[in-house]
């Protein structure tokens, strides 16, 4: 864990959020900032800076994530679709590092997406 990131903090319960997930080894919680209807961040309690920071070891982690992903996606009734969104480094689009995936849904996702 890193002392100053603020997904740290989140995942150590340090900071309140919306939370709709926990598991022992990650945090699902809405947005504060929401783009969509539903707009939720997984992210792992293990500190990752970026999806480009991943390691082997990390494979069974990726895979509880995506499996989790899926469920909140049912629990929040996005049956006709939804997109997930994991934004890497600067040109990406990343503004915390901390590898953290965005499940959007609840209306029509556009493509490309920007």
């Amino acid at each position: 864990m890193s002392k100053d990131c603020l997904f740290c903090k989140i995942a150590q319960g340090l900071l309140p959020t919306d939370s709709l997930m926990e598991t022992e080894h990650l945090v699902a919680f809405r947005d504060r900032n929401p783009v969509a209807p539903t707009h939720v961040l997984v992210i792992p309690k293990k500190h990752i800076a970026s999806l480009a920071d991943l390691e082997p070891e990390d494979k069974a982690l990726i895979g509880e994530i995506t499996l989790a992903i899926k469920e909140l996606a049912k629990q929040e009734g996005l049956d006709d679709g939804f997109r997930v969104v994991v934004n890497t480094g600067p040109d990406g689009g990343q503004s915390v590092h901390h590898l953290h995936f965005h499940l959007l849904g609840g209306r029509s996702l556009q493509w490309p997406p920007g």
